[in-house]
């Protein structure tokens, strides 16, 4: 990127990446909060475990449940007989991304909310509590603080996320980068499909 605002938002993660507070992305889709995410996990001392991302829109939010908290065996119908690690566990002294946090009902809300506070979870079907370490990145396409004023997002838990907040343009409020990215992805393009460079026209730029 040759933009000024870009850049100074690859500088701001740099300095955010080792803090280990709550990051929230804001962006439109395409805007590479999943790409930030990760650089920012890549330019942590956590770099070296893992970096688990979960759409939240992707999945019913009963799943979701399941997903990110796991569950022991027979825990409910359809469960795996050896039951199911949860995405916290498994990115222990990692990293969690939680894309489009937004569509996350009030239940999964209020157990993500404990996450946050105690550093522990808890299996579905499961009475103890399992201790974790780990950092989490959120990221949403829609404004989490009118979703407070409406009831549709827990207000406590907008406070715990919205620690370290990068809002991310979309490519059209800085058009002088499509020429290095078009130029970057073009570079790419041969290797996987073993062709000549395309090159771009003056005119189709």
């Amino acid at each position: 990127s040759q933009d000024p605002i870009m850049i100074a938002l690859k500088e701001r993660c740099a300095l955010i990446a080792n803090n280990d507070s709550p990051v929230l992305l804001y962006g439109e889709t395409g805007t590479g909060k999943e790409l930030f995410a990760q650089s920012i996990h890549n330019a942590s001392s956590r770099c070296s475990e893992p970096f688990v991302a979960i759409n939240c829109a992707a999945l019913p939010q009963s799943l979701l449940e399941s997903e990110l908290f796991g569950y022991v065996k027979g825990a409910f119908t359809g469960a795996s007989k050896e039951g199911k690690m949860g995405i916290f566990e498994m990115a222990h002294r990692g990293t969690v991304f939680l894309d489009e946090i937004g569509e996350m009902d009030l239940n999964v809300q209020a157990k993500l909310l404990r996450v946050l506070e105690e550093k522990i979870v808890m299996r579905i079907g499961q009475e103890r509590y399992i201790p974790i370490n780990v950092r989490i990145v959120c990221a949403t396409n829609k404004d989490l603080a009118e979703l407070v004023r409406c009831g549709k997002f827990r207000e406590d838990l907008f406070y715990r996320l919205n620690v370290l907040r990068l809002n991310l343009p979309p490519l059209r409020k800085h058009p002088e980068d499509i020429e290095e990215l078009a130029d970057s992805f073009l570079s790419w393009l041969p290797q996987s499909l073993s062709l000549p460079r395309p090159q771009i026209s003056p005119e189709a730029l």
